[in-house]
C-alpha cells in the first residue's frame, strides 16, 4: 500500500465551505493592472477580499485603478514600474511587503504585442516584446517568490498567457507567439521547482478579449468577424470573464492545482 498521509487532507484548510474563494487577508500584485484584463483582475481580487497592488507604467490610469479597488473596501497601492526593468520589479515586491506586511498572490498580466511579418521583425522589436512578456514575467515572479519563500506560507503565481501560447496564426505576431509559448512552459517549470515551497504556479490562456490591445483588430470588420468565428462561442471575450479563473487559482479552491494552463477562450482551442 502507498504511504498516503490521510491526516494532511483532514487539515482545516481543506474544509468545504462557502468561503472557498475568499481572499480576505491576502495581498496581491497585478502587473499591467491599470487597464483591460489587469484592471478587471484587480477589481475582481478586491471583490473577494484581497488587498491589491496595482503595478503599471501609466500613473493616471494606475492611480485610478487603485482608487476603484479601495471602493471595494480593501487596501490598494499603485506602484509605477516597468516589468522589463529587473530592478523595478524587485523594488515593487519589497515595497509591497513593506507597505502590507506580506505578499501572497502575483498576477503577471503585463504584456505587449505587435503585428509585423516574421521576415521583417527587427532585433529591437524582438527584445521589446520578449523583455516584457517573458523576461519581465520571470524576474517579477522571482522577486515575488523570494518574498513568499521568506514568509514560509506558500503563495500563488498566475501568469496571463494566451491561446497563442499553443496555436499559430497568420496575423504577423510571431514574436508574441514565441513569448506566450515560453510563458506556458515556464509556468510548468516554476511550478515544479517551487512546489517544495507550496508556491503554486499556473497560467491562464485567454482568447481574444475586448481591450486596447485588440482595438486595431476590432476596427477591421472583416478580420474581426473571421477571428470571432474561430471562437466556438462566436465572439470576443470581456476582461471581466478572466476574473473567475484568476480568483479560482488565487484561492483555497485550487490547492491541488499547479503547472496548469487554463484556457478561457470561448472555445477557440476546442476545434
Amino acid at each position: 500500500m502507498p504511504n498516503v498521509d490521510q491526516g494532511f487532507c483532514r487539515q482545516e484548510q481543506f474544509r468545504i465551505s462557502r468561503d472557498l474563494f475568499d481572499l480576505t487577508g491576502k495581498v496581491a500584485i497585478v502587473t499591467g493592472g491599470s487597464r483591460g484584463i489587469g484592471r478587471a483582475i484587480c477589481l475582481g481580487l478586491a471583490t473577494f477580499g484581497a488587498d491589491v497592488v496595482v503595478l503599471a507604467r501609466d500613473r493616471v490610469t494606475g492611480e485610478d485603478a487603485a482608487a476603484r479597488v479601495r471602493e471595494k473596501g480593501t487596501r490598494s497601492l499603485f506602484i509605477q514600474a516597468d516589468v522589463a526593468d529587473i530592478a523595478e520589479t524587485a523594488r515593487a515586491a519589497e515595497r509591497t511587503r513593506a507597505e502590507f506586511g506580506r505578499l501572497d498572490i502575483l498576477v503577471n498580466n503585463a504584456g505587449i504585442g505587435a503585428q509585423e511579418p516574421a521576415e521583417k521583425v527587427t532585433s529591437a522589436e524582438w527584445d521589446a516584446i520578449i523583455g516584457v512578456n517573458l523576461k519581465g514575467l520571470f524576474f517579477m515572479s522571482q522577486a515575488a517568490a523570494k518574498v513568499m519563500i521568506d514568509q514560509g506560507e506558500g503563495g500563488r503565481i498566475i501568469n496571463i498567457a494566451s491561446i497563442f501560447g499553443i496555436v499559430g496564426s497568420e496575423l504577423g505576431a510571431s514574436v508574441y507567439h514565441a513569448s506566450k509559448g515560453a510563458v506556458v512552459n515556464l509556468t510548468r517549470a516554476l511550478a515544479c521547482e517551487w512546489a517544495k515551497y507550496n508556491i503554486l504556479v499556473n497560467s491562464i490562456g485567454p482568447g481574444f478579449i475586448v481591450t486596447d490591445m485588440t482595438k486595431a483588430i476590432q476596427e477591421m470588420p472583416v478580420l474581426a468577424e473571421l477571428l470571432e468565428k474561430r471562437h466556438a462561442l462566436g465572439r470576443f471575450g470581456c476582461p471581466e470573464e478572466i476574473v473567475g479563473a484568476t480568483v479560482f487559482l488565487a484561492s483555497r479552491a485550487s490547492t491541488f492545482v499547479t503547472g496548469e494552463n487554463l484556457f478561457v477562450d470561448g472555445g477557440y482551442t476546442a476545434w
